[in-house]
């Protein structure tokens, strides 16, 4: 497989030289420093894909440097995504990008695919964890529903951006092609009116099934718009009638506590001026939805009712992340609960707040209100520096509440970075300075009927 050279990589410097980034004007209002950090925090982001990932089967770990780490099929479906940003931003070249993506494709399209307990996966989805010299299920994981949603988006981003005529690009948009339409998602709904969280040889299916509201829209998007085995349109109206609407920290908005259910579709869709008739009742769209849920959150920060350290209106981001681990701690007289890896956010209907901070909770929100989510990201590199900004840019999380019992040394500092959060720290940072992959994904003929058949209308749908 060609992959990227290690020289290429090792001559970047800490900021993107003017000849290999792509790097926009400030946009109007924009502070020019603004623009350079972004370079660098995305260009960090993007390394972790190109550099991480496996020579011979190209999949990319769910988290770095941990000892162990298996692969993560959502995290190569925001790796592939982020492939295409990689070229525009001047990273790698088109053709050593696209050698890449073919390989780890036609690996893909090869793993086994008959739901045995130590295979790959099952009906087009794949086993949630696979191991990353082989390919093969690991942690007993799940058939994974939504993380084989994400793939699939990045398979799709990948058909859309690789459209030359030469013989690769050409096998890039066939095996994509292939990879999507043998998903059967109909299978998926079993005897339920909704797609199932997972399926396992072991057990069956998954009790559950996804309804609203949470990271899950892009699932439903792509099993509504594929021709071979698409889901009956009945389940958007399943989906949405669950949503929680509600006033919270001064905005209404749907209720979804971690940001990163407010973030994920969006790495992939353009929300904006489209409305199913959900939203259109409400008189918003869902990029709206998660403006005002970014707000929120910066709200419940500032006011800080649990007085965790720290928190400020440039010092916040709570979403699913790495924590200090599961502890009672008694600190200045107060007992404070901590968590390992957790889904952490604050809304009306749910919270869970232990004083750790993501700073891709922040970067993921950077497309809906830049205005108060780029300032906090400068101030998080400024105030933490390196014990938060490391190779591949922020680490995954921090707790500057945190006491360590042995040391009584406070604040707890993450070391790994997840490729889940990575990714859509590259990918909303694009979006927000070139919708590239949103328009990338206009393009896709089923990502349109997908949104159509839920309903949605207006905007560039309408064009």
């Amino acid at each position: 497989m060609t992959r990227v050279l290690p020289a290429l990589l090792a001559g970047l410097m800490m900021f993107c030289a003017p000849t290999q980034c792509a790097s926009q004007p400030p946009k109007h209002g924009e502070p020019s420093g603004w623009n350079s950090f972004l370079d660098t925090l995305q260009l960090r982001a993007l390394k972790y894909f190109v550099e991480t990932g496996n020579p011979s089967t190209g999949l990319m770990p769910d988290r770095w440097p941990s000892s162990y780490s298996p692969s993560s099929i959502a995290a190569v479906g925001f790796g592939m995504t982020a492939y295409p940003i990689a070229v525009e931003r001047g990273l790698i070249a088109r053709q050593d990008a696209a050698a890449h993506i073919l390989h780890l494709m036609r690996y893909l399209y090869n793993l086994s695919q008959d739901g045995q307990p130590s295979g790959s996966g099952y009906k087009g989805f794949y086993y949630h964890f696979l191991t990353m010299n082989e390919g093969k299920r690991t942690w007993n994981s799940e058939l994974s529903t939504i993380d084989t949603g994400w793939l699939m988006a990045g398979v799709l981003c990948c058909m859309s951006y690789f459209d030359g005529d030469n013989a690769g690009e050409k096998a890039i948009r066939s095996l994509a092609d292939s990879l999507y339409k043998r998903v059967e998602w109909d299978w998926a709904m079993a005897d339920k009116q909704g797609i199932a969280l997972g399926w396992t040889p072991e057990h069956g299916f998954h009790p559950e099934h996804w309804k609203g509201y949470d990271e899950a829209m892009v699932l439903y998007v792509l099993a509504l718009g594929s021709p071979t085995h698409p889901v009956p349109a009945s389940v958007w109206d399943v989906w949405t009638k669950t949503y929680v609407w509600a006033k919270y920290r001064g905005q209404e908005f749907i209720s979804f506590a971690p940001l990163f259910g407010h973030q994920y579709s969006h790495c992939w869709i353009d929300f904006r001026g489209i409305r199913d008739s959900f939203m259109q009742a409400k008189g918003i769209n869902y990029f709206e939805n998660s403006r005002r849920a970014t707000y929120a959150q910066r709200a419940y920060a500032i006011e800080n009712p649990a007085r965790w350290a720290d928190y400020a209106d440039t010092i916040w981001g709570f979403t699913a992340c790495d924590g200090p681990g599961d502890a009672t701690v008694n600190i200045d007289g107060v007992s404070r609960r901590f968590e390992g890896y957790a889904a952490r956010g604050a809304s009306i209907d749910w919270s869970n707040d232990d004083g750790t901070i993501a700073p891709t909770a922040v970067a993921g929100s950077v497309p809906f209100a830049p205005e108060i989510c780029i300032p906090t990201l400068l101030a998080l590199r400024n105030r933490y520096d390196s014990l938060i900004w490391k190779q591949y840019g922020f680490v995954d999380a921090f707790n500057p509440t945190y006491r360590q019992l042995a040391t009584g040394k406070t604040g707890w500092y993450d070391q790994d970075y997840l490729g889940i959060d990575q990714g859509p720290i590259a990918l909303m940072l694009e979006n927000y300075r070139s919708e590239l992959i949103w328009n990338l994904m206009k393009k896709c003929p089923y990502i349109v009927r997908g949104l159509e058949r839920a309903g949605f209308t207006g905007g560039w749908l309408s064009k």
